[in-house]
């Protein structure tokens, strides 16, 4: 569960001052998919970074699992997040010269795993989002959907309890776009992980069990699927298969 308690973020000083988180309030139960929708400016990036750790609010608290993540000295905190969150951005911010392979290998290497216990998961990430094939190439020879397919591939290799998604499909055309998402929903739904995802796209945040509406700093509603929606939601999902995209390339 993530608790996020009366979280304020400025920037600035004096007549310089800018709110752009204001005494936000909200929890997310576990296994959940969120997307946090506004306006370009309207703060939805500045509270997953804060949701996160990777921003420290002046006031609040964000407690995942009964720790306050807020109240942790840095290298806790870069810890905490190494081994419970992944995170996957618009740009993709794959490293261009390096292969799939080592690309995938970076969180794993952040977390301190052994090089001997790296090759499994890897493969298993990378078989994940069909590019297994791609191992060796260098991710700046991906298509732009590929290169989020690696990008997704790095997010779920150390199994994180929560990932965190800015605007993932923002880059992309709507059938990659589409193939993105179908991987992202079913990994969260096949294992239970939470999923907040960053959005001004209605359609993609009509995928989500909670969507979090905020302008200006503050959160303007909060609207949960209905409950024969939520039960759809649970029925058992399919497979990936991005054969079904033959004539696009992904």
């Amino acid at each position: 569960m993530i608790e996020v308690k009366r979280v304020t973020k400025t920037y600035g000083k004096k007549d310089n001052k800018f709110v752009a988180l204001n005494d936000i309030s909200f929890v997310v139960p576990d296994g959940a998919s969120v997307a946090i929708i506004g306006k370009s400016g309207s703060g939805k990036s500045t509270l997953m970074h804060a949701m996160s750790g990777l921003d420290r609010p002046e006031l609040g608290e964000v407690v995942i699992d009964g720790r306050n993540i807020l109240a942790l000295k840095q290298k806790e905190v870069d810890r905490f997040r190494s081994a419970t969150m992944s995170f996957i951005f618009q740009s993709f911010f794959v490293q261009a010269n390096e292969s799939c392979y080592d690309n995938v290998s970076l969180p794993l290497e952040i977390a301190g795993v052994p090089v001997h216990q790296r090759r499994e998961k890897i493969e298993d990430a990378l078989r994940a989002v069909e590019l297994l094939d791609k191992k060796k190439s260098r991710a700046r020879d991906l298509s732009g959907g590929q290169k989020q397919r690696l990008a997704v591939a790095r997010a779920i290799v150390n199994n994180p309890k929560i990932i965190f998604a800015d605007e993932p499909t923002g880059n992309l055309d709507s059938v990659t776009g589409e193939v993105v998402e179908d991987l992202l929903f079913s990994y969260n739904k096949r294992n239970g992980i939470t999923l907040i995802i960053v959005t001004h796209d209605p359609d993609l945040a009509s995928k989500c069990d909670i969507k979090i509406y905020i302008k200006d700093g503050k959160i303007e509603s909060i609207k949960n699927k209905s409950e024969s929606q939520q039960i759809r939601t649970k029925a058992p999902i399919k497979s990936v298969k991005l054969k079904r995209q033959a004539k696009v390339q992904l």
